[in-house]
């Protein structure tokens, strides 16, 4: 794996790490937009397995706020994130992209207007017809603004559900779960991470439409969603595959919403038949 630091038009900096290219994989590479609460270095599987698969390097970038790229600037909006996917794009060469969670919504709404030839998403936090919604952010502001980090991570996991049977703890013994993994490493990243995280939930929620404008999509386009995930998730993609008519749709049984970083062989083994053509 090999990494660098770009430049975007803006002036920002993108943290992109390249899988499969010290290898000798040749041709256009695929691109990784990654979810919130998570770095690059999390989906360091995934891109080992699918670069090894197709035989083609993988792109996964550090989006802003995370790593050594760019802080999110105050006016934060989803299209901070599909500029600096463009410019990722540019820079690779590649028009291939795979998104995740928060990243797939990223993946959709940029594909759009971006040159991408295959699209592929896992969980995509996309909001459609109001399928997402967060009437816990008061809650985790008030807790934040008192200091009280651990609880406002604990609103947090409840409201996105994404965590399994953490998402259904009481808030009390999440709060106190949160405490008590302070120190490890997952811990810290989730409160390095949080405020971004739920800065990108609520942009999630104003970029919200209905499915029509997603006839824009690529033809070639893969929608995946975890059988164990939030019901909210397949609630969007189902809309936007029923509008457009060359997705392809399904379900990764077993897995829930981390399925992508998993890298179980069943969704490397479709997604590589996928990005094959």
């Amino acid at each position: 794996m090999t990494s660098e630091k770009i430049t975007t038009p803006d002036g920002a900096t993108l943290e992109v790490f390249t899988t499969g290219a010290d290898t000798g994989t040749q041709g256009n590479g695929i691109v990784v937009v990654p979810a919130s609460m998570v770095t690059a270095a999390d989906y360091s599987k995934f891109a080992q397995k699918l670069s090894a698969a197709l035989g083609r390097p993988v792109h996964t970038f550090n989006r802003r706020g995370r790593g050594a790229s760019s802080p999110q600037p105050a006016d934060y909006t989803l299209d901070v994130d599909i500029r600096d996917l463009s410019a990722v794009m540019d820079h690779t060469g590649s028009t291939d992209v795979f998104g995740h969670s928060f990243g797939g919504a990223v993946a959709l709404h940029a594909a759009r207007t971006l040159p991408v030839e295959r699209l592929a998403v896992y969980d995509p936090a996309v909001s459609v017809n109001h399928s997402v919604k967060a009437d816990w952010t008061a809650e985790y502001e008030r807790a934040t603004a008192a200091g009280d980090f651990d609880r406002g991570l604990a609103v947090l996991v409840k409201g996105v559900e994404t965590e399994g049977a953490f998402s259904r703890m009481p808030l009390s013994m999440l709060t106190l779960a949160n405490k008590l993994t302070a120190g490890t490493h997952m811990g810290k990243q989730a409160r390095e991470l949080m405020q971004a995280g739920v800065r990108e939930i609520k942009a999630v929620i104003a970029a919200d439409m209905p499915a029509e404008p997603f006839l824009e999509l690529p033809l070639e386009t893969l929608i995946v969603v975890g059988e164990k995930s939030p019901a909210y998730f397949g609630v969007a993609c189902g809309q936007i595959h029923d509008v457009l008519s060359g997705s392809s749709y399904t379900i990764l049984p077993g897995y829930g919403h981390d399925g992508a970083n998993k890298a179980p062989d069943r969704l490397i083994s479709e997604l590589s038949a996928f990005f094959s053509g």
